[in-house]
């Protein structure tokens, strides 16, 4: 997603310096006029503000901390991450940070790949409202900002929104096997359902995509469980019991144990077909 992210910005002409583990990865930015640092140090140095988007917290914090980064950056400057980590973990880079001089905002985002493209991701932040108002005119270029409360407060919208996501993807599987299942028609229902109570986001374009048998990602299995462990981790934390968000890991985990990590989420249709043979969504 850092890709689409880093030309919109290009294209509203931001001075951009990148940098990324994979040199290769950068072309087609560098040919839209985004200038290649050889380091992460480098490319943050003298930049009023810095962007991270990146697979995971762990990654996150060890280019932070053990790798200099933020270090080398500018006191008054402004680190916005948009990886989605840990609440906790987005608390204590916030605190860490705010002791060198460096203004935070954890800033997780919502929309995927499509999302990214198209300038209309939902970002969710969290931190100080000046240091949000600053950052106004790079987050209206990449989507719809909305400063939800203090530091870890947008990396817990973030496990709300893949809970939510998560659970809706699950019912939108069942549902549309059952009724399959019973011999009507799948993607007639599908359409049938759109703008009923039933109705969802989730229901229009991965629904489409399971009566289609399209699973290319998308956001891959394998990273949205690494989301949903993050939720549970945050809610033993606070003590909450989330029954439903266990399940559906369960079953996103045989399917990446299984090789299908690199399938879009809304392949779960999947998990439930090979646990009620021999009901298929799309009979060939």
């Amino acid at each position: 997603m850092g890709a689409p992210m880093a030309n919109l910005l290009l294209e509203a002409g931001f001075h951009l310096t990148i940098w990324n583990r994979s040199t290769a990865k950068l072309v087609p930015i560098i040919a839209n006029g985004a200038e290649l640092a050889k380091t992460a140090v480098v490319a943050v140095k003298n930049a009023d503000i810095v962007i991270t988007m990146l697979q995971n917290g762990q990654i996150v914090d060890d280019l932070l901390f053990n790798q200099n980064v933020a270090n080398s950056m500018a006191s008054g400057s402004m680190l916005i991450d948009m990886s989605s980590i840990a609440p906790s973990m987005a608390q204590d880079h916030g605190q860490k940070l705010k002791s060198m001089g460096i203004n935070y905002l954890d800033a997780p985002v919502s929309g995927g790949t499509h999302g990214a493209q198209a300038g209309n991701l939902v970002i969710m932040a969290g931190g100080d409202p000046l240091v949000f108002a600053r950052a106004s005119a790079v987050f209206a270029v990449l989507g719809r900002a909305m400063l939800i409360g203090p530091t870890g407060s947008g990396q817990l919208t973030k496990l709300a929104n893949q809970t939510m996501v998560a659970i809706t993807i699950a019912a939108v599987s069942e549902g549309l096997l059952l009724a399959s299942a019973g011999g009507a028609d799948p993607a007639l229902v599908r359409q049938c359902l759109l703008g009923g109570f039933a109705d969802s986001r989730i229901l229009k374009e991965h629904g489409k995509r399971m009566v289609e048998q399209n699973f290319t990602p998308g956001g891959p299995n394998k990273i949205f469980i690494k989301d949903l462990k993050t939720v549970l981790a945050t809610a033993k934390q606070l003590n909450l019991d989330l029954p439903m968000v266990k399940f559906v890991l369960e079953a996103y985990i045989k399917m990446v144990d299984a090789g299908q990590g690199d399938l879009d989420h809304a392949s779960y249709i999947l998990s439930l077909e090979a646990d009620n043979p021999p009901h298929k969504l799309i009979k060939n």
